[in-house]
């Protein structure tokens, strides 16, 4: 991870969900329905950042699920006023972030914490953003049987490996970002030329002219970015439409 993933903007709006826990993790709960669920997987800024609860409520109502976002970040939280002020980036220990929540350390909560969920719904789709692009592809790895989740979508997805990409067996979306040093030029042909041949489906959304982290912390001011912010959030709609009610 960069400094471009504590980079962005912090949007308006009041969250309708409510705080509960999921498996063991505490976690951000929102909608109703008894059969489908999303687990939304946050990037830096963690479960209790406004915009991904806000995209959360859209994702329950427009994809008729239950979200669920929980902590896997052992409580640590960003200051949202450092996402305000770029002076202040340098506040936060982006070393000490990556030692606490290693994939070693962090995957057994992600596990159990699907788990939990398949014991419950029928369906399950996964949204992974930033950190949650190499943990979103990790569970639908065609190493589970029966598969975890039934479909993921990443956006600017972060520390994901082409061992992790080649591994992928569920329905799989990707957003891209044109501009990603994290998800490179490298990885982004890489994942076009080898998920083709994996025999799941597979829809990769390309969104020229914006940086990583535009799907959760663009700038709604921008029109270039309120359009892709839009476009990306109705593509992830669409998907999880598709394959969790389809």
């Amino acid at each position: 991870m960069s400094q471009c993933c504590l980079q962005g903007f912090q949007w308006d709006g009041t969250p309708e969900g409510k705080e509960s826990t999921l498996a063991n993790n505490k976690a951000y709960v929102t909608g109703s329905n008894p059969d489908v669920a999303i687990m939304v997987i946050a990037d830096l800024f963690g479960w209790t950042f406004i915009n991904e609860r806000l995209l959360s409520d859209h994702y329950a109502k427009e994809a008729d699920a239950t979200v669920f976002m929980p902590d896997f970040f052992g409580g640590d939280v960003i200051p949202s006023e450092i996402i305000r002020d770029n002076s202040r980036l340098r506040e936060f220990d982006l070393s000490g972030f990556h030692k606490h929540n290693a994939k070693e350390i962090r995957w057994p909560e992600l596990l159990s914490c699907v788990k939990a969920l398949r014991s419950q719904y029928k369906r399950i789709g996964v949204l992974g953003y930033c950190y949650g692009g190499w943990s979103s592809f990790r569970l639908g790895s065609q190493s589970h049987s029966p598969p975890l989740v039934d479909c993921i979508s990443a956006a600017h997805p972060t520390w994901l490996t082409e061992e992790e990409i080649d591994d992928i067996g569920v329905p799989v979306q990707i957003l891209a970002p044109e501009v990603d040093p994290l998800f490179t030029p490298e990885l982004k042909a890489y994942a076009n030329s080898v998920i083709p041949t994996k025999s799941v489906p597979y829809d990769y959304q390309f969104f020229p002219g914006v940086e990583h982290s535009f799907a959760t912390r663009g700038n709604p001011n921008d029109e270039k970015e309120r359009r892709a912010m839009v476009r990306g959030k109705n593509a992830q709609v669409a998907w999880m439409r598709e394959w969790l009610h389809g």
